[in-house]
């Protein structure tokens, strides 16, 4: 062989390994440009971001920025932050991926705690375990479990779907490949994480209304009156301040001049967007508890239903027949599916007699729920738009509140005539929506509540005390016992300002 041939091919040969190797560095580095979608934490932040997130595992890397192989694995990192995090992830809420800077002097007993020895390090577990723990290297059966297979992109993925028992790869599309992850539907505990859901679900709807408007001499009672009630007995603590603060500001709002009719009565529509009455990271852009298979199911209207499930076993006897009536006009007048709010209205003409116990709101309630059930069932089979892995169905289904079956026999149609316990159901639900929904929010007034369910006159006493703005923080502690003492409370908020005697509209709130 000639030099100049055995040059040449040598030459190409360096160009062919050349070109794979920048493209396996390209497949790693793809979204280079993007913003990074791990957490960066530190000792200030740690334990917050970690208690409140709403996935049910985390994985935290240790690295120090100086460090050249940090550096070099940060691309992998991001690579697999990228499904489980932000807003365009395709597995959202699953995974907290987070990051902490050893090298920064403010993390130097953060990093300690954690037995940081090397860089970068990964640790892995439920993120309330990274709040109340440490982890210790050799450690057997820990809460925390150091990562020792996740050098690359492909490995850390392979090592989380092992210990998932996902098949999540990097070419998924949203939501798809979680059907191996665990059912809600028959896991009691679950529920705890539709707060998360419900906080989404509110947010959501506030920015609907602001979006659209929808907010008119019309219906602006309605409008004040469901947020004294979501003050008084949201079941998310942070919802309940937001929406409190949202309340002694609301009047700043207003214009000071007659309306007319069908005008919106708030002029400044871009400050009111400005209030994160959930938190500022809320809406997430996902769902947890209420993700469907798909992302036209499920979501929204669940967070909703478990929004009202949980606001009928938190109110007071004496609460109920106008929690009802406020429910009703939010959804008559705020729910922008129209099929939706007219059978919701059609099932409420059908109420009888006032309200006068917990118990009856939130077992009709119940009924209301199931019955839309059944009618979508029958709608979503003969269209071919179910959710194939959350079909609709009669419940609490058996696996979850089997006591509430008294017994149940074979019918014609859809589903089994069920003879219901009910005395069962209600416990089921005080507990489901109540202490259990609660549970990850440290609402201590619920669990109290719960745990006297045998006690008829006090299954829906709630206290909640909302912390809200220094100027208003003692008099809404003060009022805020219950819905009705709230709303005196802002009625006489209102009636300092000057221009209120021009909204006539808000006379009755």
């Amino acid at each position: 062989m000639r030099l100049a041939d055995g040059v040449f091919l040598f030459s190409l040969l360096v160009l062919i390994l050349g070109a794979r190797g920048l493209e396996a560095v390209r497949s790693v580095g793809e979204g280079a440009d993007l913003p990074d979608a791990a957490v960066d934490l530190n000792v200030s932040d740690f334990e917050t971001a970690l208690r409140e997130s709403p996935a049910s595992f985390a994985v935290v890397e240790f690295f120090a920025h100086w460090c050249p192989a940090c550096r070099n694995y940060k691309p992998h990192y991001e690579k697999v932050a990228r499904i489980f995090n932000g807003p365009d992830a395709v597995h959202p809420g699953i995974v907290l991926m987070a990051r902490v800077d050893c090298a920064l002097k403010i993390n130097t007993n953060l990093c300690d705690r954690f037995s940081v020895g090397f860089y970068p390090m990964l640790l892995w577990g439920p993120p309330a375990k990274f709040v109340s723990g440490r982890w210790v290297p050799k450690q057997e059966n820990g809460d925390l479990q150091l990562i020792d297979d996740g050098k690359t992109a492909d490995q850390l993925l392979n090592w989380i779907n092992k210990k998932l028992g996902s098949s999540f790869n990097f070419d998924d599309a949203r939501y798809e490949n979680e059907n191996t992850l665990a059912k809600n539907a028959s896991d009691l505990e679950q529920i705890a994480h539709a707060i998360y859901d419900v906080e989404e679900a509110t947010a959501l709807a506030m920015d609907i209304i602001i979006e659209q408007k929808m907010i008119k001499p019309s219906t602006g009672a309605p409008f004040i009156k469901f947020l004294q009630l979501l003050v008084a007995h949201h079941p998310s603590k942070r919802c309940r301040r937001g929406i409190a603060d949202l309340l002694v500001s609301f009047d700043d709002l207003l214009p000071s001049g007659p309306l007319s009719e069908n005008a919106p009565i708030l002029q400044e529509y871009d400050i009111l967007k400005s209030y994160r009455i959930c938190g500022k990271e809320v809406p997430r852009q996902y769902w947890i508890f209420c993700r469907g298979s798909k992302d036209d199911s499920r979501g929204f209207s669940c967070g909703l239903w478990v929004l009202f499930h949980s606001l009928s076993v938190r109110v007071a006897d004496g609460e109920s027949q106008l929690v009802f009536t406020t429910i009703r006009d939010f959804i008559k007048n705020f729910f922008v599916c129209d099929d939706c709010r007219r059978h919701f209205n059609e099932m409420s003409s059908r109420v009888q007699a006032p309200f006068n116990t917990t118990r009856g709101l939130s077992l009709w309630l119940w009924r209301a729920h199931n019955e839309v059930n059944e009618r979508l069932m029958k709608v979503e089979k003969d269209m071919g738009t179910s959710d194939p892995r959350f079909p609709k169905t009669t419940w609490p289904p058996n696996q979850l509140c089997p006591s509430c079956y008294a017994s149940s026999s074979p019918k014609k149609g859809v589903n089994p005539q069920i003879d219901w316990n009910e005395d069962e159901v209600y416990k089921f639900l005080v507990n489901y929506y109540g202490k259990k929904l609660a549970s990850l929010s440290r609402d201590t007034t619920l669990s109290q509540k719960t745990d006297d369910i045998d006690e008829p006159n006090d299954t829906a006493t709630s206290s909640n005390a909302v912390a809200v703005p220094i100027g208003a923080a003692l008099a809404i502690a003060l009022a805020s016992c219950t819905f009705g003492a709230l709303a005196c409370f802002w009625r006489g908020q209102q009636k300092k300002k000057k221009y209120l005697h021009q909204l006539h509209s808000f006379k009755d709130v």
